[in-house]
């Protein structure tokens, strides 16, 4: 057998010890990174991104991944609550669900939904910061600035939509589109 060229492999040629990045970067993060990704946004923008922030700390995105991950954090969720005054609120919930598990014979259904997202609004109260594991949230309430209501219905046997247009947000206009429905 032909001797080995060398008794030790090349510099080089050898694993060195490699620590984990994510060790790293979770177990130490400094403490504006996080206030800032907490309570702070950049600019106009939301919340901060991982390049966002990765550019401010002269840090990888990727490091900043993995840190929000370490705790829990995602910037860019929102939920939403709502807190009911209704005092008959548990009664109403239970007279709805019951229509669901059992209807009447030959009863009609409406679906009723209204998307806030869109309109010009302001919110009745501030919204909650977000914490580790706790997205940021908002009330469910809102106060209108100047917009209209659009109401809509399908009448599925004609293939038509029956629609109308009102200033308000009120109960009495809900039932005059009802009646209209009706008509």
């Amino acid at each position: 057998m032909a001797a080995p060229l060398c008794s030790r492999p090349p510099r080089g040629l050898t694993d060195a010890p490699v620590r984990e990045r994510s060790e790293r970067s979770a177990t130490r993060p400094s403490r504006p990174f996080l206030v800032d990704t907490l309570e702070s946004a950049p600019g106009e923008d939301t919340h901060w991104s991982t390049r966002g922030l990765a550019n401010k700390y002269g840090i990888g995105k990727t490091t900043v991944a993995e840190i929000w991950r370490a705790f829990g954090l995602k910037p860019w969720r929102q939920d939403s609550f709502k807190i009911s005054p209704d005092p008959d609120l548990i009664e109403k919930v239970r007279d709805l669900v019951g229509l669901y598990i059992n209807p009447p014979d030959a009863a009609a259904v409406f679906a009723v939904d209204e998307k806030p997202q869109i309109q010009a609004l302001d919110r009745t109260a501030p919204t909650l910061p977000m914490l580790p594991t706790t997205p940021q949230r908002a009330t469910h309430d809102y106060e209108r600035n100047g917009t209209v209501d659009l109401f809509a219905a399908l009448d599925i046997a004609r293939g038509t939509v029956i629609t109308d247009i009102r200033k308000t947000h009120t109960q009495n206009d809900f039932v005059a589109f009802l009646n209209k429905i009706n008509r």
